[in-house]
Formats: C-alpha cells, structure tokens, sequence
C-alpha cells in the first residue's frame, strides 16, 4: 500500500470522475469535470506499486471517463457539466495529450490485463493525430514512451514518439537561451523530458543529449539560492523580473518527472537535485517560504501568489502534489 496521502484525491472525486475545482478543501461540484484532470489522475495513480482497493477502483472510474470521452475518431472532449453534459466537441487540445498519457501509462501499468487492453485500444484510437501544439505533443509522447517501455515494438507509440523531435526541434545555438521557443509557457520541463524519452527508447544519442541540455538549462533558469523558482503563469524571458507570480504547482511536478527520467536514463545523481528542488518546493523552500501543500487534508494549494498560497486545493495541484512526492519514495529513498 502507498505511504502517501490520496485523501484529497478520494474526496474530490466520485463515481463519474474527478471534479476540477475546490473551495479550500471541499470540491466544487457546480464546476464539473475536466478530462485534462482524470488523465493526470491515471498516471499518479498507476504509478503506485500497489494500489488499495479504493483506488484501484478509483483508477477504474478514470479510465472509464477516458473512454467515455474519447470520440470514434479517436479525438476527446475535455469538460463534463455536473449533469453529465458534453460542453464542447471532441478536439486536440492538451486534454487530448494528457488523456494519452494517462492511457499509456494504465496501458503499462495495470495489473488487471482487461484494463491494460481496454486502455491500449483507446491509446492506439487516438495516437494516428498530430495536434498543433507541441506541449500537446510532448504530453502524448510520454503516453506513447510508456507504452514503448513496456512493448517496444508497438507501432503507434513508436511513430508517435519519433515525431516529438519535429515539434521540438534542436537546441539554440545561444548559450544564454537554447530553448526552441522564443518564450517559456508552462509545463516546460515536459518537453525536455519527451526529448529524453524519445533518444532513450528510440536510440538516438544526439535527441537524448538534446533534451537533456535543455533541462540542465532549464533547471539552472528556474532556480535561485538552491531553490526551485518556477516561471509564472504569464511566462517568462531573460530580463523579467524574478522572482515572478503566480507559480503553479505543475511546473514543479513537471521538473520533478524530466529530472526524474534523466537519472534513470543517466545514472547521473546530479540530477537528483532538481528532483529534491521540486518537492521541497511544495514543502516550504520557495521564493516565500510558504508551505504549498494542506498536511492535514492532503491536498495541494493552487499556486504561490506574490503575497503566499492560493488555499484553495484543486485537482490539478493535488496531483501535482502527489506525482512530485512519488518520487521521494521511487528516486531518492532509494539513492538514500
């Protein structure tokens, strides 16, 4: 069973999904669900070694919601009313991303091979698009690497991580900014790590060794004083001010992930750092020194705001929570 606390998760969920928002810790149900959400439900919670019955039957409630969403061409919706109503159409968006990478990783992970196999047919479903937006792309590529590690002959997975590279693209030849874009937005760190993800599984050196400078660059950029800073939601360029507002937890979970991959990927304990910065961020060592978590509920504050943290404790920060602090346990306890 799982040292951590899913509490929160628990109660901000019932037996259609995962309800998007919160009022301190009581979840907002006038507000629905988002798909975006459940998705990074999957991966947390199919990252656990051995899930209770509970959240195994959590995890199920999950998947059936992906599916649910997904439209025969292999698209998704991404908001649910309270009422079970569709609010918009089947698009590519980053729910379309994130609902891969949940069904990747349940396609790997699960133990039940009936939910391996239900998961793996709605992954192959939507894995033949190719969205806009390379942060969509980077989140399908970590679904599709799942996929790979666990089968790497799989066909879909294998084209649709070989394609990250061309979203992406090659580092900057400028020292001070090698960053393929002209900005940096959000969930950074996950482009990176597809970068690694995609050289590792896929034996290209030279993508490796470009996603990890790019992560080495972007980990030295969002700390300071040995803390993490993540860039706020507005974004950030060399120049801005720093520290700057507000910081989402995601960014903090999503260095934790890429940091994570690299030490496995290099043995490199140097790596380790980002990894420590990351949940340590969540435990006070931050540009306010503001706890970013709820100890007695579970849950994850929604942001850190120039005069300290958003209390509330939605789902996206809850399991940004939770994915940061798996880590701990898999990463650095065993490193001692």
């Amino acid at each position: 069973m799982s040292d951590l606390e899913f509490a929160h998760l628990v109660r901000l969920s019932d037996d259609t999904g995962l309800h998007e928002h919160a009022d301190g810790p009581l979840p907002r149900r006038e507000h629905g669900y988002c798909l975006d959400d459940v998705a990074r439900g999957l991966v947390v919670l199919h990252r656990e070694p051995d899930l209770p019955a509970d959240l195994a039957a959590l995890a199920e409630h999950y998947l059936a919601f992906t599916a649910y969403a997904q439209a025969e061409d292999g698209r998704f919706h991404n908001r649910l009313s309270p009422d079970r109503r569709w609010l918009d159409e089947p698009g590519l968006g980053d729910w379309w991303g994130r609902a891969l990478w949940g069904l990747g990783t349940t396609a790997a992970r699960s133990t039940v091979p009936a939910i391996q196999q239900a998961a793996l047919a709605c992954f192959d479903r939507g894995a033949h698009h190719r969205p806009p937006s390379v942060r969509t792309m980077a989140f399908a590529a970590l679904g599709a690497a799942e996929v790979l590690d666990a089968d790497p002959l799989h066909a879909s997975a294998t084209a649709l991580l070989g394609d990250i590279t061309s979203y992406i693209g090659a580092p900057r030849p400028d020292e001070n900014w090698p960053w393929p874009e002209n900005r940096l937005f959000y969930a950074n760190a996950a482009l990176p790590e597809a970068l690694i993800a995609a050289g590792d599984l896929l034996g290209s050196d030279e993508v490796r060794d470009d996603g990890l400078r790019l992560l080495d660059w972007l980990l030295t950029v969002e700390s300071r004083d040995f803390h993490l800073s993540p860039v706020p939601t507005g974004g950030w360029f060399l120049g801005e001010p720093r520290p700057a507002f507000d910081q989402q937890p995601i960014e903090a979970a999503a260095m934790a992930d890429a940091c994570a991959r690299a030490y496995r990927v290099t043995s490199d304990p140097a790596w380790l750092a980002g990894v420590h910065r990351a949940i340590a961020w969540f435990s006070g060592d931050n540009d306010l020194g503001s706890l970013m978590q709820d100890e007695h509920t579970g849950g994850g504050y929604d942001g850190l705001t120039p005069t300290g943290p958003n209390t509330n404790q939605g789902a996206e920060s809850t399991l940004a929570l939770l994915s940061t602090r798996q880590h701990l346990r898999t990463l650095l306890r065993s490193t001692g």
